[in-house]
């Protein structure tokens, strides 16, 4: 690996709620507007060059080409048969937006990359050197159009500064 890259490190921010769902099954929304993740995915980077130039990468690959199905009797998540070969990571946009595609019923698991901007003519010749790619297992979720986990809901409820509309008692009017 390149000098600039070899020594970044990430660490996952949020780290222990992202393990408190990761107990209970994460599970993400997903439509075709587009969804916000919740917890938020939040990495604190060292080792970079301050002088250097980077590029940060997020990415969702698939864990398997299966796909799932929320099993009412045991109220846990079995496999419902295989895929089709699943798109990965980002995809050109139809705007001048970067749009990553998921499926729903499937499990996926965030990827971060860190790649120094080589500033070489022939920097193409060295791409495989200049990036360092990052995953925290505890961030997997099965994407989802609707929470299937009421659990899920509960703690998304609980924790995100935004759900508060859903909280019990919430004195603020509509």
């Amino acid at each position: 690996k390149n000098q600039r890259v070899c020594h970044a490190a990430a660490r996952l921010g949020l780290g222990s709620l992202w393990e408190e769902f990761n107990r209970l099954g994460t599970e993400m929304i997903v439509t075709k507007a587009g969804r916000r993740m919740f917890p938020t995915f939040q990495v604190k980077l060292s080792g970079l060059d301050p002088l250097a130039d980077y590029v940060l990468l997020m990415d969702f690959i698939p864990l398997d080409d299966k796909r799932y199905r929320w099993g009412r009797g045991d109220g846990g998540w079995a496999m419902g048969g295989y895929s089709a070969p699943l798109p990965g990571g980002v995809l050109p946009p139809p705007l001048s937006r970067p749009q990553i595609i998921l499926n729903s019923m499937h499990r996926y698991q965030p990827r971060f990359h860190v790649v120094f901007v080589d500033p070489r003519r022939d920097s193409e010749r060295f791409a495989h050197q200049n990036f360092k790619s990052f995953s925290f297992p505890e961030t997997q979720f099965m994407a989802v159009t609707a929470y299937q986990n009421h659990r899920i809901t509960q703690l998304k409820i609980a924790s995100n500064p935004f759900a508060k509309g859903f909280r019990d008692g919430d004195p603020e009017p509509w």
